[in-house]
């Protein structure tokens, strides 16, 4: 990083924007396996609130790498630096009043905690959809379990790639066990009071 760089202030405030939105910003962070119903859920999630006239954006695993992040691959380097990226654009969603919700396999705990280190462990909830992979595999409603089987695709999470499942989540949700509607309803019981803003 260059030495030249001087981070600016400026009049309005985060505490501006979210007076302003009526809302407390925060990251919701979605993760777990390819096919656990992550995406779903935060759809699902992201309407309730809109709904509620919350102000919110969703940042996807595979919108961002089709922009963003269109310069990485899948190996454990380039998995880490595009969890880094979002986990940057997140902080500046954050100080713009928005509730951002996030979903991405994001198979490393370090990574994880990186996005934590970012943003605030205050302003993070991690969400993790610990669907059974046979479930995942089951579905694989993009046809990715199938060519990862067949040596198609490389450094695949939970085939050829690791996953390391949260240890302590703020929230799990299976979706093989629990419908939408209740994994949304669940989510939203937990952080009800997060997005709230204390008058």
């Amino acid at each position: 990083m260059s030495t030249n760089i001087f981070k600016q202030d400026f009049y309005v405030s985060r505490n501006h924007r979210e007076k302003l939105m009526n809302q407390k910003s925060i990251l919701i962070w979605f993760t777990g396996l390819s096919g656990s119903g992550k995406s779903t859920v935060a759809n699902a999630l992201e309407s309730k609130l809109h709904s509620l006239n919350f102000k919110t954006y969703t940042l996807d695993g595979d919108n961002v790498r089709g922009g963003l992040n269109n310069n990485l691959s899948f190996s454990d380097e380039d998995r880490s630096e595009n969890i880094r990226r979002i986990a940057e654009v997140s902080k500046l969603f954050l100080d713009a009043g928005t509730i951002i919700i996030a979903c991405f396999v994001s198979p490393f705990e370090k990574d994880r905690q990186l996005v934590k280190q970012i943003v605030g462990n205050e302003d993070y909830v991690e969400v993790f959809v610990d669907t059974p992979i046979e479930e995942c595999e089951k579905r694989d409603v993009k046809g990715l379990y199938k060519k990862a089987r067949l040596g198609e695709i490389k450094d695949f999470t939970g085939i050829s790639s690791p996953y390391e499942a949260p240890k302590n989540p703020d929230i799990l949700i299976d979706t093989s066990k629990l419908s939408i509607e209740n994994s949304v309803n669940l989510i939203f019981e937990k952080i009800n009071d997060k997005i709230k803003l204390n008058e």
